[in-house]
């Protein structure tokens, strides 16, 4: 049975959710809504009306409406959390998204709120916690957990074993080896590779590629 979904945000990742839910779904996305401070002047977002989160519940009750929060990782994704967390206080279902067009081997243990984008593999005995954000082209390997409101974000490999705290990020293309520990509110930045455990609250960011003292047109080999 369809049913009315309202969005939190109005950003990019506000109408890529519009977009994923309206067309691969049942639900029915018929309004976004924002903080009254950020009200656009419009009352209106890609084509869809736009009321202040204050009062949401006396247009679209949460008896007939679920919600979506598409906030984006920013300050550890507290934010998000805390959007989260106030939209379950007016009573409303939070939504997940997970793409038919990714491998899903875990029997459904995905949280709510949280965004599953095509071509992940999510192995059996993974664990996924709420409002979790997995973007395209991640390996989830078995018996891995990751906690609430995290973010992975492309083509992360994520080893067997692997204990994911809450509100971490995941930069593209990191590679977590299998049986090590991720604390809470970490930071992997591009292309790093993880081999024992990070500390909660650690940035790890490995040193950007170097230009070449040779120019491009004194390349012999190209």
């Amino acid at each position: 049975m369809s049913r009315d979904l309202i969005i939190f945000g109005t950003s990019d990742f506000a109408q890529l959710a519009q977009f994923y839910f309206s067309r691969f779904t049942d639900y029915r996305v018929i309004a976004y809504t924002v903080d009254a401070d950020f009200m656009p002047e419009s009352k209106e977002a890609f084509g869809l009306p736009v009321v202040a989160f204050e009062e949401v519940q006396d247009h679209f009750p949460p008896d007939d409406h679920d919600m979506f929060v598409a906030v984006t990782y920013l300050k550890l994704a507290q934010l998000r959390r805390d959007k989260f967390n106030a939209a379950k206080e007016k009573g409303y279902s939070l939504a997940s998204y997970v793409s038919e067009r990714a491998t899903v081997l875990n029997d459904g243990a995905i949280g709510e709120n949280c965004f599953i984008f095509e071509d992940n593999t999510i192995q059996p005995f993974v664990t996924i916690g709420d409002n979790v954000y997995l973007w395209s082209g991640n390996h989830i390997g078995h018996h891995s957990t990751i906690g609430d409101h995290s973010c992975v974000t492309s083509h992360v490999v994520v080893s067997g074993h692997v204990a994911i705290g809450e509100r971490c990020f995941l930069g593209v293309n990191a590679t977590l080896r299998d049986n090590v520990t991720i604390g809470d509110e970490c930071v992997i930045g591009a292309g790093a590779l993880i081999l024992s455990d990070a500390e909660a609250g650690g940035v790890y960011v490995p040193a950007e590629t170097e230009r070449s003292r040779v120019p491009s047109r004194r390349l012999r080999s190209l």
